[in-house]
């Protein structure tokens, strides 16, 4: 089992605020990915509506819920995340 966070930015975010929290977001990723967390993969959707959302794999519930309690982007307000679980099939 692995645990999908879901991000969906809130209405009426401006880009260029996502833009200013964005360095603060990936120092934050890069160091929860190196202190061992369980992030798997993370990234946006490539659609060209930035409202698209990303999302993040984790390796368990825990990491994904102290992902989310920390990252600028939500703590920030810009986005919202919600956790599901994720019953993979694995090919390679």
């Amino acid at each position: 089992m692995e645990f999908v966070v879901m991000y969906r930015l809130r209405e009426g975010i401006d880009r260029s605020r996502i833009l200013e929290v964005y360095p603060r977001h990936r120092t934050f990723y890069e160091q929860f990915r190196a202190d061992g967390g369980g992030l798997l993969a993370l990234g946006p959707f490539s659609v060209p509506d930035p409202a698209a959302g990303s999302m993040g794999i984790f390796s368990s519930r825990e990491d994904a819920e102290r992902f989310i309690a920390a990252d600028p982007f939500v703590v920030e307000g810009l986005a919202e995340a919600r956790i599901l679980e994720w019953d993979v099939v694995r090919f390679a």
